[in-house]
């Protein structure tokens, strides 16, 4: 009998990716309560609860609810395109559903497990796309059909890395990449992004890396500085780069907690 996580869609990627890898996307999609994700995944996952103290459970939340508001703001500013990169497992409030209708999304992410997820659950939508690419080569995101034929270049848009920048690494040449896609962009497009720093939590963040070097990509946090370097060519927007609790709470008000992520909006100048 299968466990409570091994849905009938994680069975039918067993063949694609090997359920004793922990993989980051059904890790994460375990953090969040969601079902498709092996023992594997899930033994993986609450090591770094454990490590964490918890936080991760609340932190990755956060880290959606981040999401969410920053895609309704870009929205409210009146982008209607959203290149998600690093889009991850399918899940409750996905950017499409968040921007509204008429909203146009691409979704990417090079991982076959959210390849054969996106498929089925975004072939519903209208103008929303969903392309299996790695987006450490943006010349071939920014040149693919399906990118083409959903996002005009020559309108503003919002460039999407929220919580995937840390599995590139520095040999990769990340802040290289966030470039080549800004510079794709017209003056007014967003950059939403969110990234683990190694600031507040060293210890902690050195032992969780050493739990993602058996995963399907190695986690590498960076400092604050190196992270706001991201932004570079965008305007930071309001209240800078900071914490999940801090960025625009609303009425509840920014929390005392205190996480390892930052998160920032940026708009390119």
């Amino acid at each position: 009998m299968p466990s409570k996580g091994d849905s009938a869609n994680t069975r039918d990627v067993t063949a694609l990716v090997g359920a004793d890898t922990p993989n980051i996307a059904r890790m994460y999609d375990y953090w969040l309560g969601g079902k498709d994700n092996f023992a594997a995944d899930r033994e993986s996952a609450e090591e770094i609860v454990k490590i964490s103290e918890g936080r991760v459970l609340r932190g990755v939340r956060l880290n959606r609810a981040f999401l969410g508001r920053a895609v309704r703001a870009a929205a409210e500013a009146g982008v209607r395109q959203f290149l998600d990169l690093g889009s991850g497992l399918p899940t409750r409030e996905n950017v499409h559903e968040v921007a509204g209708p008429g909203a146009r999304v691409v979704y990417v992410d090079y991982d076959p497990v959210v390849a054969s997820h996106a498929h089925a659950i975004l072939a519903r939508s209208d103008g929303v796309g969903f392309v299996q690419a790695d987006l450490r080569r943006p010349a071939e995101i920014l040149g693919h059909p399906t990118v083409r034929e959903i996002v005009d270049f020559d309108e503003p848009l919002a460039l999407l890395f929220v919580s995937v920048l840390h599995f590139v690494g520095d040999a990769d040449g990340p802040h290289r990449v966030v470039a080549d896609f800004r510079d794709a962009a017209a003056p007014g497009s967003h950059l939403i992004l969110s990234h683990l720093s190694k600031d507040g939590f060293p210890q902690k963040m050195a032992a969780t890396e050493q739990v993602y070097q058996g995963a399907s990509a190695r986690l590498g946090a960076r400092t604050r500085e190196e992270i706001l370097a991201f932004f570079d060519g965008f305007e930071l927007s309001e209240p800078g780069l900071v914490g999940p609790t801090e960025w625009r709470p609303g009425a509840g008000g920014a929390g005392p907690e205190r996480f390892a992520g930052l998160v920032g909006m940026g708009v390119r100048r």
